[in-house]
């Protein structure tokens, strides 16, 4: 199984903390246009998936498979360096959350290029842009974490023009204040979620800290929740509509 993250001994809790956000998917699912036939490259789950279209999901973890609700897109095992379909075959291609898994990114974009004929859509986060706000004052170790694992926006645009004569576009996507997506900046304005230990258990990076860092971190904003401290400084945030936690789509247009 390729990535940086265990899934089968780390994933048993995705399917219940990592549930789709309606308004994220609404821009995931127009960026691919009027495509039928869509392939899900790390599907995970099956968060984001379309279901008004053919869906092919390919996701390596055994784990993350079991997850897949009833009824969802048929799974194959695999990677993304080696995508088992072939040349042209779907008409668009989707990565959620997942190219900071892939130990070969070039090869793994090259991939997506080689199987689909139109739209290419990634949802990723910009390591120049997590953290922020009370993210980076409670959780610097994860924060750092997550800006080494992050791949540059620069490098997907490019890995996606190459071969490419249509646009490839760069979007930010607001994360809503009742995100039901369970990453940690979905949580900018109800901090006391990251108390909870299954909703951490859903966020992979927490797995790379040194030993310790993660209790201090809960224990530091345990205790400003308590105090009043965090809502002194950051309490505007539980109000607030929408966050820029980092989150971006790149998309490869149709033509």
């Amino acid at each position: 199984m390729g990535g940086d993250v265990d899934y089968e001994a780390r994933g048993q809790g995705y399917g219940l903390v990592r549930r789709a956000d309606p308004r994220i998917a609404a821009r995931i699912h127009a960026a691919l246009g009027d495509a039928r036939t869509v392939l899900n490259v790390g599907a995970g789950a099956g968060s984001y998936e379309p279901v008004d279209r053919r869906v092919i999901a390919v996701e390596p973890s055994a784990a993350m498979r079991a997850q897949r609700p009833p009824g969802a897109a048929p799974t194959v095992a695999g990677v993304a360096e080696a995508l088992p379909l072939g040349d042209q075959s779907v008409d668009a291609a989707m990565a959620t959350v997942t190219v900071h898994q892939w130990p070969d990114l070039p090869k793994g974009l090259a991939e997506l290029r080689r199987v689909a004929r139109g739209p290419i859509v990634i949802l990723t986060a910009d390591p120049d842009a997590v953290g922020g706000a009370w993210f980076s004052a409670y959780q610097a170790e994860r924060v750092a974490v997550e800006r080494r694992r992050m791949p540059p926006i620069a490098a997907l645009v490019a890995g996606l023009s190459e071969g490419w004569d249509g646009p490839v576009d760069v979007e930010t996507v607001p994360v809503p204040l009742d995100c039901t997506d369970g990453f940690a900046e979905a949580f900018y304005g109800r901090p006391e979620r990251m108390i909870d230990p299954a909703v951490r258990a859903a966020q992979s990076s927490w797995g790379f800290l040194a030993p310790g860092a993660e209790a201090r971190s809960v224990a530091a904003l345990s205790a400003d929740l308590a105090s009043g401290a965090w809502d002194r400084r950051w309490g505007h945030l539980r109000t607030q509509p929408t966050f820029d936690g980092g989150l971006r789509l790149v998309i490869r247009r149709g033509r």
